[in-house]
């Protein structure tokens, strides 16, 4: 593996800790966004994860030192992939948007550079033909939280390269996780297929009134050893990402059954997101 700068685009909730995540691992990071809000907050998530790790011995003053001066919060991909060997993209669930992010990074990045895209569902076949490097583009898929979380799940479509994905492989392992390749694209790859069904027959009980969002989580806890409940999940990893993946979900296949449920909607409509918010289905303001 010849990676030593890496390139993450977007500095939300995800993009600001796999940007934190390489940098506590040893490579340069630049972190890209055009929001000086979103910097700002990306910012102190940094200064505040930082002293609360070394306080509980979980990185060394080495590795402290290294973040500060190796991790780069930049306003422009010019900037932040003009030197990298590995981008990944890690921006709104919206595949023109993506096209769009990918056709520039093409231009900017080396040619060597691998591009690859955290999203949870849309595959990087639907984006590689915006880029001269179909070969070097895929999905290298983080979980929420991503410092947290072990497994990446690393997407070979038809147009990757063997070397391509060997290589994504080594970065997840040097990254501390567990990847897990995924021989086939398919829709929502490996564990969020399995989530989607998951969360979409909780959301069906709770439109239906059948039982209460705290009933819910706590018989899938209690009855299957989930960690966290459906809701509380969805809470975690954010209403509005599902609400546009459900509606990105159907404008490709015209099935209703694929729009977002009700009580996904309503949430949405209120700016209810989850935890970020400070509520969703479950209020976090105490």
């Amino acid at each position: 593996m010849n990676i030593k700068t890496i390139c993450v685009v977007g500095a939300g909730l995800m993009g600001q800790q796999i940007a934190l995540l390489s940098a506590v691992s040893g490579f340069e990071v630049f972190c890209v966004d055009t929001s000086p809000e979103a910097v700002d907050k990306a910012k102190e998530f940094v200064a505040g994860w930082l002293p609360k790790q070394r306080a509980k011995e979980r990185i060394t003053d080495e590795q402290v030192a290294f973040v500060n001066d190796n991790l780069h919060f930049v306003g422009s991909i010019e900037a932040g992939a003009a030197n990298a060997d590995m981008v990944i993209e890690a921006a709104v669930e919206n595949l023109q948007v993506k096209r769009a992010i990918f056709a520039q990074l093409d231009k900017v990045a080396p040619p060597h550079a691998i591009l690859a895209t955290n999203s949870s569902y849309l595959v990087s076949s639907k984006i590689a033909d915006a880029t001269g490097r179909p070969d070097k583009v895929l999905n290298m898929h983080f979980f929420n939280p991503a410092l947290i979380m072990k497994t990446v799940e690393v997407v070979q479509g038809p147009h990757v390269s063997d070397e391509t994905v060997e290589t994504v492989i080594e970065l997840a392992r040097a990254l501390g996780k567990t990847p897990a390749k995924v021989n086939k694209e398919i829709y929502g790859f490996l564990c969020n297929r399995i989530f989607s069904v998951i969360t979409k027959e909780a959301c069906y009980l709770l439109d239906q009134g059948i039982a209460s969002v705290e009933d819910i989580d706590n018989a899938i806890k209690g009855a299957l050893g989930h960690p966290m409940g459906p809701l509380e999940l969805l809470d975690m990893t954010g209403i509005d990402l599902e609400y546009h993946l459900g509606m990105e979900r159907y404008r490709e296949t015209g099935n209703l059954a694929d729009k977002p449920s009700p009580s996904l909607v309503e949430r949405y409509a209120r700016g209810d997101y989850g935890r970020k918010t400070g509520k969703g289905f479950y209020d976090y303001h105490e």
